[in-house]
């Protein structure tokens, strides 16, 4: 993969957060705070709200879209999420997300390469289209 791949399009900006491990959106992850809550993650208690979050991979469930999509809903969700290996339940709970209650949290996956650079910058945006870029100044 040498391109970034739009899996839920969506345009944002905001503080990037490096998840050290994957997470489960689905109970490791609390929608009505947009805290990590899983006592074995590294960054529990850490808030996602409106910062655009950097893992590698997610730690999948059937259950994640719905929480993803309710922590959209609420407004405590990310600003965007960026990946190295895509995630279909990611992608379907921002989709139900946008088409349910109009409000739009980018979902994108990244080759590595891609995301080592993008871990370094504080801030990133996001355009519709899907293009990254370091936000300076």
């Amino acid at each position: 993969m040498s391109e970034v791949r739009v899996l839920n399009p969506g345009a944002a900006s905001g503080e990037v957060i490096i998840l050290d491990e994957p997470l489960s959106f689905w109970g490791a992850y609390e929608p009505r705070t947009g805290a990590i809550i899983d006592v074995h993650h590294p960054q529990r208690g850490a808030i996602l709200t409106g910062r655009i979050v950097l893992m590698r991979e997610s730690r999948g469930s059937g259950s994640a879209p719905g929480a993803i999509a309710e922590a959209i809903r609420l407004g405590t969700g990310p600003a965007g999420l960026i990946l190295v290996t895509p995630d279909i339940n990611l992608a379907v709970g921002a989709a139900v997300a946008a088409a349910l209650y109009g409000r739009r949290c980018p979902i994108l996956a990244v080759p590595e390469d891609r995301f080592a650079a993008f871990s370094k910058a504080a801030r990133l945006h996001i355009t519709d289209a899907g293009a990254i870029s370091i936000e300076t100044g």
